[in-house]
């Protein structure tokens, strides 16, 4: 029985193989890593001791293209592109490309605002009996609005600036509509050919179109258009006939806003600063020789004289 039950212990002995031998690799890369640690100590030594001009040439020869390096060219230091060694760079856009899309986004709001305009004028029924009237169009300038004059329908009173009721429902409905566009305005009054006989040779068509143009303007700002939204008041007389073939035509009497686009805004803006700038600078070459004359014109002081010592 005590055989039967007995059991039976299995011993399993391992023999411990020789460790192989491990291959070079291991020193191949760690060479070639204090290969690199000392190029790159030997280069940070090498610009810690040269000068700045020296450093400006390590760069441009790193930057030099080969084709360059080899046949010669322009260096990538004097180039614009953003590419290295030059090439097409689409990130720059000529300054006439850039002009023509500010002025194609300009012009499309001044369209939109002339469609408003319009809309205005066809909704409300006072304004939509004088459309006649009221020419809307688009020119090198901006947007420019003509009231022009009738025979039997007069803007003004007879050789005076006096605006009638008419004109000015037609001024003030437009003012509000004007400010939904930053852009700035100019008004111009016009006359016809014949000749102012009120008054005086102080007082003729030059005037009256100005006095015009100036009584639109006020009509305009009390409508509710903003009064810094005006760039230039000017009348021009009968020298820009609206009817060319016919001078004493009533058309030519009218008055022209326009809503100027960017550019000639800009325009505008830059020849008035300019002149300020001359007029300072005259305003001190007056003033510097007038303290010259003043200098040269003073008598000469007297000195004391003590008497000497015996």
């Amino acid at each position: 029985m005590s055989k039967t039950n007995k059991q039976h212990i299995v011993v399993k002995r391992i023999t411990a193989g020789k460790h192989q031998a491990h291959g070079g690799s291991w020193k191949i890369a760690y060479a070639d890593f204090m290969t690199a640690m000392m190029a790159f100590f030997l280069v940070m030594w090498l610009l810690s001791n040269s000068s700045p001009k020296q450093k400006e040439g390590i760069a441009e020869y790193f930057k030099m293209p080969l084709k360059v390096a080899i046949s010669g060219g322009e260096k990538s230091s004097s180039s614009s592109s953003v590419i290295p060694g030059g090439g097409t760079d689409f990130t720059q856009v000529d300054g006439d490309d850039k002009r023509s899309n500010t002025d194609t986004v300009d012009t499309d709001r001044l369209r939109v605002l002339k469609k408003r305009l319009e809309q205005v004028i066809d909704a409300n029924p006072v304004l939509k009996q004088f459309r006649p009237q009221l020419l809307i169009d688009i020119t090198s300038e901006g947007l420019r609005i003509q009231i022009v004059d009738s025979r039997n329908r007069p803007m003004f009173d007879l050789s005076s600036a006096k605006v009638q009721p008419y004109m000015s429902v037609i001024l003030r409905e437009i003012g509000p509509v004007l400010n939904e566009l930053p852009n700035k305005i100019t008004l111009a009054g016009h006359t016809d050919a014949t000749p102012y006989v009120l008054g005086s040779k102080s007082y003729s068509n030059w005037e009256l179109s100005a006095d015009r143009a100036n009584a639109s303007r006020r009509e305009l700002i009390g409508g509710g258009m903003t009064e810094q939204k005006v760039l230039r008041v000017m009348g021009v007389a009968s020298t820009m006939d609206l009817n060319k073939t016919d001078p004493l035509d009533p058309v030519n009497r009218r008055i022209s806003i326009v809503v100027l686009n960017r550019r000639a805004q800009t325009q505008i803006e830059q020849e008035n600063v300019s002149g300020s700038d001359a007029g300072l600078k005259l305003d001190a070459q007056k003033d510097g020789a007038s303290q010259l004359r003043e200098g040269t014109s003073k008598p000469p002081q007297s000195v004391a004289k003590y008497p000497e010592k015996p």
